[in-house]
């Protein structure tokens, strides 16, 4: 039988780089084909090439068995090739309907939008593959697993029958990716053709029926996934062995670093979307918040971080309110951050590297003096932060956008830790990075606890949540509703209290003791019933 893509010899080249450098990869009609690889292994640029949105420099592609060259995403969908992103791409205010025929509106013979015949390939769409959901429904009003859903839906829609899908399970919860796989199976069943891109290797050994691994821009190998363990991908991957989150040894102190009390913050229509939240973190501690987002984590981060005013409540660092003070002189005062998006929040990317070392500290030593930038200093730092943190580049002056994701990521990290904060807020820390840099990750945070450092972290990879914090608490629609101890925690049972199926199981609690709920064992928390 003819595969649904070959690709031979993929070569892809950037200034100073080999993306992909002679890359093979089979995929056969109506399979589920695992694509893995450490950050700058080539896989996004391999599907980017596959999707048209960038053109390989030599080798061939074959759909169908037809060799192709595309262009543009048009010409990809064109061949039945369809691509849901990581970052969803939809628009909050219009309909799942809406944004499923955006950019693809029929019309009638008038030229007007023909939403009749759109709702009957939607119902079409959806009776074939197993996918329901209300097309009426705004997309603003939707969970993740439910957007993930209108993505998928939205390049059935435009006939495709090869989907290729990048980092699916990033921010869903475990009962959530249950569903996807469960739509992913359906879809296999009725003939469609998937490329699941991930970094977590037990999900793709339960999906996938090849995996192809991918190091350095080359292929490395073609796997079965029933005959070989995570352990051996992440070898393939990395050459090293599975890291784990897991912290043992307590280093939790007395001393209170920050105290959130009675925070509330308002949307712009005046409602609450942090409802009179209470935490506190010591020395030496991580407290891990877990929760579906769009439940208030964010906007809690922001009260803190002071891009957001609380309308009530006070935030203590160091027993001194700041609730009010301004973005710099929290920095100042010892806040750092690790942003959940490092493209937006983190990084210059078109700066270079000694200049994104700065930011957030440029009005301190050793990157200015008096009112003057201290480019030596500056430079000086970032060499150490590179060896410090293992961030792989030439040199410091290169943009960060040269950068692979988990070198990013290890920047931004080592800017943080390296200013001696009083707390750091590290969301979403290994966030589409690779096991090897999520490794690097996790040890810089277990060493800074250890030396004293107070850690608050938001986190949709729950093993990575329940590994390294001292204690977990649960955020669901703005307030916190359980307070878990991560010993006898799964990612199940963490998954149920997120959702809120957990919730409806327990008794009435209330939020009463100074660090805002009652601590409870994981199969028994106390809830507030006023938030479910």
């Amino acid at each position: 039988m003819t595969a649904a893509i070959e690709l031979i010899g993929i070569t892809k080249r950037f200034p100073g780089v080999i993306a992909n450098d002679d890359v093979n990869l089979t995929v056969e009609r109506g399979e589920i084909h695992a694509i893995c690889g450490e950050n700058g292994a080539g896989k996004s640029t391999l599907m980017k090439m596959l999707y048209g949105m960038q053109s390989p420099d030599e080798g061939r592609m074959l759909v169908d068995g037809e060799e192709v060259h595309l262009s543009s995403p048009s010409d990809a969908i064109a061949r039945g090739i369809g691509m849901v992103h990581q970052h969803f791409m939809l628009a909050d205010q219009l309909t799942v309907l809406e944004n499923v025929i955006l950019g693809s509106e029929p019309t009638t013979t008038g030229g007007r939008i023909d939403f009749a015949d759109a709702r009957r390939h939607f119902d079409e769409v959806g009776e074939v593959y197993g996918l329901t959901i209300d097309p009426d429904d705004l997309v603003e009003t939707l969970e993740v697993g439910e957007r993930q859903r209108v993505e998928i839906i939205k390049v059935l829609f435009r006939g495709a029958e090869i989907l290729i899908l990048d980092e699916p399970t990033a921010v869903l919860v475990p009962q959530e990716v249950e569903e996807l796989f469960r739509n992913m199976r359906d879809l296999k069943a009725d003939g469609a053709t998937i490329l699941f891109i991930d970094h977590k290797l037990d999900e793709v050994l339960e999906i996938a029926d090849s995996i192809t691994v991918l190091r350095h821009g080359r292929t490395v190998a073609t796997v079965d996934p029933a005959e070989v363990t995570a352990g051996d991908l992440a070898e393939l991957m990395v050459g090293s062995e599975l890291p784990t989150p897991d912290t043992t040894d307590s280093t939790v102190t007395d001393e209170v670093a920050l105290h959130v009390d009675g925070v509330t913050v308002l949307d712009d229509d005046d409602r609450p979307v942090v409802d009179d939240v209470t935490l506190e973190i010591r020395r030496g501690e991580i407290v891990g918040i877990a929760g579906v987002e769009g439940n208030g984590q964010h906007e809690l981060v922001s009260s803190i971080v002071g891009t957001m005013d609380p309308s009530a409540g006070t935030i203590s660092l160091g027993g001194r309110d700041i609730a009010h003070w301004s973005v710099r002189d929290r920095r100042e005062a010892g806040v750092a951050y690790v942003p959940q998006d490092r493209h937006a929040e983190g990084l210059l990317l078109d700066a270079p590297l000694w200049e994104n070392a700065a930011l957030g500290h440029q009005t301190e030593e050793p990157f200015s003096k008096g009112i003057w930038v201290d480019r030596a200093g500056s430079r000086r730092r970032t060499e150490e932060i590179r060896g410090s943190y293992d961030v792989r580049t030439p040199n410091v002056d290169v943009s960060a956008h040269a950068l692979s994701g988990g070198n990013q990521q290890k920047l931004i990290l080592g800017r943080e830790i390296t200013s001696q904060p009083k707390l750091l807020i590290a969301s979403h820390p290994t966030r589409g990075i690779d096991v090897g840099a999520q490794a690097a990750v996790w040890d810089h945070l277990r060493r800074a606890r250890a030396g004293g450092l107070a850690t608050l972290l938001i986190s949709a990879d729950l093993d990575e949540l329940i590994g390294l914090s001292d204690t977990i608490v649960v955020m669901f629609r703005g307030r916190l509703v359980a307070r878990l101890e991560p010993d006898d925690l799964t990612p199940r049972d963490l998954g149920a209290y997120m959702t809120g199926s957990r919730l409806d199981d327990v008794a009435t609690g209330t939020v009463a003791d100074p660090a805002g709920v009652a601590t409870v064992a994981a199969s028994a928390p106390t809830v507030d019933r006023d938030a479910t």
